[in-house]
């Protein structure tokens, strides 16, 4: 079965389920309609009211702004799916999934895909359920983060990694990379008891090829790591965390409040919360990146210095009960 024949079989489990509840809801009455403007008023009927009393406290200017923005999330597993379903929550205006599923697996994607729509029906969604590093996918891959914004032919705001690979990733850099997109990765160890986010923005911050793991800078096929009923651990608890900083540096970045991490590690184990940030290298394998770094600089050129003028303070002494002064002689 191709992946279109999948992502149809996928729309079409996902009617079934809607009609499947609209008919034990007696005709889908418990469902809530569409709201076209968020509003602070407090009452049961308003799942915006917690969310809009943000901007009453000065926290975030214009909160309603959250709707205008288009996500992709690339991978659905303990990360991505947390991740969505916070998102969903958040109001986002539209989000585009994108990850590789096999045929047994669909079923949990649809009820998942069914859940979140009824948490929000206001969020659009668009699914693709296909493998982002073969050269076909590669190039729609592309056209999704170029075209697939909340109106069509616009690029999204910010993609999202939440895959466990570091060949998908690296196919999400280079697709970055070339079309000067921002992104952020995350990633969970395979003890489960650590993992990170970070921002990428091409040209401004280091991408994933800048500093790449041992795994990638030597070219091993990650499948040959793989060893007969070993596998990596997991833990909900980590998953949780790692996606819940993703989606809390995504809202910053997106509604521009607070300070947006470059790069937070999270280590379980000292409850310990590493910072930091990368310049990206000049010596990069990516010639896009290389390429990005330049324009960067070039942009920042442009830009008018600001002179900063320093003012020497007059002393000015309260008391001086003798009326004594210095004079320079």
């Amino acid at each position: 079965m191709d992946s279109a024949s999948l992502v149809e079989e996928l729309q079409l489990r996902v009617r079934e389920l809607e009609e499947a509840l609209a008919r034990e809801r007696g005709g889908g009455q418990g469902q809530r309609a569409r709201i076209e403007r968020m509003s602070p008023e407090v009452k049961d009927s308003n799942p915006y009211s917690r969310l809009m009393a943000l901007k009453r406290m000065g926290i975030v200017k214009d909160y309603e702004k959250i709707r205008t923005f288009t996500v992709a999330v690339v991978g659905v597993g303990g990360v991505g799916s947390v991740t969505a379903e916070m998102l969903t929550r958040c109001g986002i205006g539209k989000m585009d999934f994108l990850f590789e599923l096999l045929l047994h697996s669909l079923s949990l994607l649809t009820d998942f895909i069914f859940f979140i729509r009824n948490i929000n029906p206001d969020v659009q969604f668009e699914v693709h359920n296909y493998n982002i590093t073969t050269v076909d996918n590669f190039q729609h891959f592309m056209d999704r983060i170029s075209y697939g914004g909340l109106e069509e032919g616009k690029p999204v705001d910010l993609v999202l990694s939440c895959v466990d690979n570091f060949e998908a990733r690296m196919a999400i850099n280079t697709a970055c990379n070339e079309l000067g997109q921002t992104w952020m990765e995350s990633g969970v160890s395979e003890n489960a008891v650590s993992g990170h986010i970070q921002l990428i923005i091409p040209g401004e911050s280091a991408c994933f090829a800048c500093a790449p793991p041992l795994v990638v800078a030597a070219n091993i096929d990650e499948k040959t790591l793989k060893r007969e009923g070993v596998c990596a651990a997991s833990l909900p608890t980590t998953m949780g965390v790692v996606a819940g900083i993703l989606v809390q540096n995504v809202l910053k970045f997106l509604l521009n409040f607070g300070t947006v991490s470059y790069y937070l590690g999270y280590n379980a184990m000292q409850d310990f919360f590493p910072t930091m940030a990368m310049k990206p290298n000049p010596h990069c394998n990516d010639k896009n990146c290389r390429k990005q770094q330049e324009e960067y600089k070039e942009k920042k050129a442009a830009q008018p210095k600001q002179v900063v003028v320093e003012q020497e303070e007059e002393i000015v002494h309260e008391d001086n009960d003798w009326g004594k002064q210095l004079s320079q002689t």
